[in-house]
């Protein structure tokens, strides 16, 4: 009687056991579940929505009407799309390298110990927060022919004899936009470089000072090194910000003139929302959200590489 006794306990431990062992396999998983329909609802329900109305002829007056490969192959076969394309490789060979370079330079200089350092960051700082509508309105008087920018070139600085029209010409604009990027960036991508300053130990500068090496030798053989894989954050997330570029051309140039900034995700937008063409819109984006994808891979590959 007390081995049948003792056996029925072993049991009941075991199923005990074995149930705590299932509860602590799931339970992470249970938590996970409000996380995954946000991102179902609102990320991968649009996005396989995207891919079937990108093989339809679809606008919201008529019912969408199945047409196969059809979109795509006008795309590839629109000199326009190539236009776009091209202004947002331009954009990203110009933005990325500076917005990778110098918010390096900036956070070297903020991480002084100077007085009153705390507010030259926080100076900084203040484009990341300030509203790109209000940025992109304050910019466009600058780049006015009567603005700030050409009356310091033209009369202040003498550089100039007659003001330019920075945005109403095709060989500057998409650059003048550049120009607001950079300036909005720094600040963000500068925080980065900051943190991963000042998560480099002392010793190590010590020992450098030691060895006697100079400022600009110290920051060419310590501080570049130890930021890499800062360097690898920045460059991934500004080539995403630099691919999908979009409010600083709608506000300041609306794709003109003479479609000289018009970028790939402007071009996706005039399709969707003046020409209501949402199924070639939407092949568009497919073929954008491919080319994000590289990159999104890309940067997996330079973060297990900096691990």
């Amino acid at each position: 009687m007390k081995q049948i006794m003792n056996l029925t306990e072993a049991l009941n431990k075991r199923n005990k056991k074995t149930k705590l062992k299932l509860h602590n396999i799931y339970t992470p998983y249970l938590y996970l579940i409000p996380a995954l329909i946000i991102i179902g609802t609102f990320v991968f329900y649009p996005l396989i929505r995207v891919i079937i109305y990108s093989f339809q002829s679809y606008n919201i007056f008529t019912e969408a009407q199945w047409v196969g490969t059809e979109n795509y192959m006008k795309i590839f076969k629109d000199k326009n799309f190539y236009s776009a394309l091209k202004n947002t490789i331009l954009y990203f060979i110009t933005v990325v390298p500076v917005l990778v370079i110098a918010p390096m330079f900036l956070a070297i200089l903020v991480n002084q110990k100077l007085k009153g350092i705390k507010f030259f960051r926080a100076a900084y700082y203040l484009p990341v927060i300030t509203s790109m509508v209000v940025a992109g309105i304050a910019w466009k008087w600058i780049y006015a022919d009567s603005g700030l920018l050409n009356y310091f070139l033209v009369n202040v600085l003498h550089i100039m004899k007659e003001p330019i029209s920075w945005l109403n010409s095709p060989s500057t604009a998409l650059f003048s936009v550049m120009v607001v990027t950079i300036w909005k960036g720094l600040g963000y991508y500068m925080v980065i470089y900051l943190a991963g300053l000042q998560a480099i130990p002392e010793d190590i500068w010590e020992a450098a000072e030691i060895d006697g090496a100079s400022g600009l030798k110290k920051h060419v053989t310590i501080t570049v090194p130890m930021l890499a894989p800062s360097m690898a954050i920045v460059a991934v997330m500004s080539s995403m910000a630099a691919m999908k570029v979009f409010d600083e051309i709608f506000i300041m140039t609306s794709g003109g003139p003479y479609n000289s900034t018009k970028t790939v995700v402007f071009y996706l937008y005039e399709h969707a929302f003046e020409n209501l063409n949402l199924g070639y819109a939407s092949a568009v984006g497919v073929v954008l959200f491919l080319i994000l994808l590289v990159f999104s891979l890309a940067s997996i590959k330079l973060s297990e590489r900096n691990a």
